[in-house]
């Protein structure tokens, strides 16, 4: 019962937000924000939105099973978000855009427009889902079950709180809940680490010196190129994870378009791309501490890293207040990415796909039919077995944003157009290609394919356009 109400209180005040900024609220609102956020605003909700629930809960138990070499996947962030900002940033500035995608029909035409959407919207259906089904199964599991509520009455009920709040403000309300929903996340993590080294009778430079002399604390590994953790992999493979998952995707670009200028939009993503590495070792550095605790008081750890914190903090283990820090902890992550994916794809449905950006009424029902679609994707999800879920949605992301990735670099890298009509043939055949590949990788040789799946995606993606693509001045007679 601490949990639903405090659940409850959240969302009230996400409600209070959602009212006082949608006002005379309409498409360009919802879309855009009028263009009018503040930057530091926008940076701080970012930190949020990008960690969202599932770093919440598979971080800190990626110390069991990988120690802390998933710092190297968030080194690599840094020159990927310096990318972003001062690549594709002022590409977006320049043309104006509502949806970065317009991008691709005015550089290679229609169809490779309505590629790159459809792409998009599949990518990020499937992402989100996987992200906020941690936060319903996990409130399911420790919660509701012992109250006989169904799963799928969890997943329409934590949806619909999220539809009801986003859908007259849109963006622009997303800036403010975002911002609050940050501070919410990183207040309750602060105090769960305080609250757990005292559990352990540490002072704060004793846990500190406790986790650095724990194996679990290991961040680079340079000794074997064949393991998934082999810092060029990650690192190289952190640089294009945020290309993809940021600078081509609406989800994340459509809050850093609201902002007022370039200028501002670039401190806004440098300053919240710095932000990642220390966030995500305060993750790692409690994942430890909470392996400590289990050793002290002899408890098993879980099968799963996903488990970790769940089994200390959702079962009352250190303590109601614990309780409460992780489900605000936990709801704001999951909300501040859910409710800005569900806009998005809103968002791009309505501009991209159907072409109807002035539309209202056609915006609204599109919203409740992406609702109802995102409740249908999170419950095929929990058929998915995986020991991290951070992990399948990065293999995920790997196959689906690969396109992606081959359609900006082709439009940005070269002069080259395309043949139109080829270009969907490609984009599919690029993720089937590689999937094959993983298959095969795994069955004749030591290899195993990590995230840098993405970047070979990517790259056959590119060879196809380049292979079938038309000089610049042709592609230009032809259009």
């Amino acid at each position: 019962m601490i949990i639903l109400a405090t659940i409850v209180g959240y969302f009230v005040v996400l409600l209070l937000f959602s009212k006082l900024t949608a006002r005379r609220a309409d498409n360009d609102t919802f879309f855009r924000g009028n263009r009018r956020s503040p930057w530091y605003m926008v940076a701080f909700g970012m930190v949020g939105a990008s960690i969202s629930g599932v770093t919440f809960v598979s971080v800190p138990g990626m110390v069991t099973v990988s120690a802390m070499t998933y710092l190297q996947t968030c080194l690599g962030f840094i020159l990927g978000y310096i990318a972003v900002a001062f690549l594709l940033l002022p590409v977006y500035y320049k043309y104006n855009l509502t949806t970065i995608y317009s991008y691709l029909k005015q550089r290679l035409g229609r169809r490779s427009y309505k590629t790159g959407a459809s792409f998009f919207i599949l990518s990020k259906m499937t992402g989100a889902a996987a992200r906020f089904y941690v936060v319903c199964i996990i409130l399911q599991r420790f919660v509701l079950d012992r109250y006989h509520v169904p799963f799928i009455v969890t997943v329409l009920v934590m949806v619909a709180l999220i539809w009801l709040y986003t859908r007259r403000g849109g963006i622009k309300t997303l800036v403010w809940t975002d911002s609050f929903q940050t501070t919410c996340m990183f207040t309750a993590l602060i105090l769960i680490i305080i609250n757990v080294i005292g559990q352990l009778g540490m002072s704060l430079g004793e846990a500190v010196d406790a986790i650095a002399a724990d194996n679990r604390s290991q961040i680079f590994e340079f000794s074997d190129p064949m393991s998934k953790q082999y810092f060029w992999k990650q690192f190289l493979s952190g640089i294009f994870i945020v290309i993809v998952m940021t600078g081509l995707d609406q989800d994340m670009m459509q809050k850093n378009l609201t902002c007022k200028s370039l200028c501002e939009a670039q401190k806004d993503v440098c300053t919240y791309g710095v932000a990642f590495v220390p966030a995500n070792l305060l993750f790692m550095a409690l994942g430890v501490l909470l392996c400590l605790l289990a050793s002290k008081e002899g408890t098993p750890l879980p099968t799963t890293g996903d488990e970790l914190l769940p089994m200390f903090a959702a079962t009352g283990h250190l303590g109601n207040l614990v309780m409460v820090l992780f489900t605000i902890g936990i709801v704001a992550a999951s909300f501040s990415s859910a409710d800005s994916a569900l806009t998005a794809l809103t968002t791009s449905f309505c501009v991209d796909i159907a072409e109807r950006q002035q539309d209202e009424r056609l915006r609204k029902r599109v919203h409740i039919g992406m609702a109802l679609v995102f409740v249908l994707v999170i419950l095929a999800f929990r058929v998915i077995d995986s020991p991290s879920v951070i992990d399948a949605i990065y293999v995920m992301c790997s196959y689906t944003y690969g396109p992606l990735l081959g359609l900006f670099a082709y439009s940005l890298l070269t002069r080259r157009g395309v043949r139109d009509g080829v270009v969907p043939y490609i984009a599919i055949a690029s993720p089937l290609i590689c999937f094959a590949a993983d298959l095969l990788t795994k069955n004749l040789t030591d290899y195993r394919f990590g995230y840098e799946l993405l970047m070979v995606n990517g790259l056959l993606t590119f060879i196809g356009l380049w292979v079938s693509g038309v000089k610049a001045r042709t592609h230009r007679l032809n259009n």
